[in-house]
């Protein structure tokens, strides 16, 4: 060969690797990333050697560079002995904290119980939070009801923290004549205006340039509420996070932007996302400050948050927190994860599991019980059980209960045109004629 030399592709998961010739000198290579662990084989992850206290908890309008061991390192207040100790440790009250494992459990019941009815043919779609419910529940907590929130399609904790009943959201998931979607939003795409809950949204990562877009307008406004939202690390891949991120440098909006990194988009391990050491350390580039914390520490993601949030409130801009987790079942019930990573992976998480970790910290200074757990899980499957119920009162898959044609006009305009007006009116007067007066709700 001349004047040209070997372009080599790495394949760290095997197989040939693929040459190209170039002209330019030397050998250049291209690295592909693999996944740590595939089925097979056996995971092995490190324990997590920042401990709590390792890092200071710095005032709220610290500058960006004074928080560049918090992007890089790790956040916790939990130890593994479930003792809460350092100076990020919220002090919650008793109370507060088995309110926040309440909630959880809550989560978790509801979402087991949306799985069971999928599979049993009841539910078209649907999608859990199994490992990372402290994510949702713990900053839902630390955040003030007013606060705009623009979720990603797993903070559903967020929804039973605003108040939510879980017979309304099993109505959004089915589409009856109980969701106040009227059927128009995929299952699990919830929504809530007295919530303050922004629709989610399919095309994943449009909720961060939006949270941003927001929270400008709010300031600009003068208000005193503040905006927060979520994507999956995935997610971090795509245009959406940088035009957020840039916008949030820029005009420094009251915003709190949280990378949810449970370890797997769909079927691609996090190490396709991000070339960097964090997400969070992204931040950096762009003047922001960013913190990584433990995803799993109910606590330290309270802390974090309402970190976050007041400095938001103090006029000192973003923050981009990044929430280190792992996602315990499947993407979605479409998704089978045996196909892309060992089965007792999530077992192995040295994060643990943010359920399991609160029940040994209230248990450990004495304000929990197996008894009271015992109870309360059960008193949580009852309560889902009898919300599907109340849900399937309002219709079901298989009873037809579906939105007259003529709703597809319906929220599309503020006035509708007239040559659509004219369409619906002739769509309304041939379903009348088919099928007699709609029951559906105007």
């Amino acid at each position: 060969m001349t004047d040209k030399q070997r372009f080599r592709v790495e394949n760290p998961g095997g197989g040939e690797a693929r040459n190209a010739e170039c002209s330019h000198g030397g050998q250049l290579r291209l690295h592909v990333p693999e996944a740590p662990h595939r089925p097979g084989d056996e995971p092995r992850f490190a324990k997590f050697s920042q401990q709590p206290g390792d890092l200071p908890c710095p005032r709220p309008l610290a500058a960006y560079q004074e928080l560049h061991d918090h992007a890089t390192g790790l956040v916790r207040v939990l130890d593994d002995e479930g003792t809460a100790l350092g100076p990020w440790n919220p002090q919650l009250t008793a109370d507060t904290v088995r309110q926040g494992l309440e909630t959880m459990v809550r989560i978790r019941a509801y979402d087991t119980r949306m799985l069971s009815a999928q599979r049993q043919g009841r539910l078209s779609f649907c999608l859990e939070s199994r490992g990372e419910e402290a994510v949702a529940v713990a900053a839902g907590m630390a955040l003030l009801s007013d606060d705009l929130l623009f979720p990603s399609y797993r903070q559903q904790g967020l929804l039973l923290v605003r108040g939510l009943s879980p017979a309304e959201m099993a109505c959004q998931c089915i589409g009856n004549s109980g969701d106040h979607c009227q059927g128009r939003q995929m299952p699990v795409h919830y929504s809530s205006k007295p919530a303050n809950f922004v629709s989610i949204s399919s095309p994943v990562g449009t909720q961060f340039p939006q949270a941003v877009g927001a929270a400008m307008a709010a300031a600009y406004r003068g208000e005193r509420n503040i905006v927060a939202s979520w994507l999956g690390e995935g997610t971090a891949a795509q245009g959406d996070f940088h035009y957020a991120l840039n916008f949030a440098s820029v005009y420094r909006p009251p915003v709190v932007l949280n990378v949810v990194n449970n370890q797997w988009a769909i079927s691609t391990h996090c190490n396709m996302a991000t070339g960097g050491k964090t997400f969070a350390a992204r931040a950096e580039a762009y003047g922001v400050p960013g913190i990584r914390v433990d995803g799993n520490d109910f606590l330290a993601v309270h802390a974090v948050t309402s970190w976050a949030a007041e400095r938001a409130r103090q006029g000192g801009g973003p923050t981009l927190v990044e929430l280190l987790t792992y996602r315990a079942g499947a993407h979605s019930s479409s998704d089978d994860p045996r196909r892309y990573r060992p089965n007792d992976e999530a077992r192995l998480w040295p994060g643990g599991d943010p359920i399991e970790r609160l029940i040994h910290h209230l248990t450990k200074i004495g304000e929990w019980s197996d008894q009271q757990q015992q109870d309360l899980v059960q008193r949580c499957e009852q309560e889902m059980l009898a919300a599907y119920k109340e849900a399937e009162s309002h219709g079901t898959l298989a009873d037809g209960s579906q939105a007259p044609p003529e709703t597809i006009f319906d929220d599309v305009y503020h006035q509708l045109p007239p040559h659509l007006e004219q369409q619906r009116q002739e769509l309304c007067e041939e379903s009348l004629a088919e099928e007699g007066k709609s029951s559906w709700p105007q």
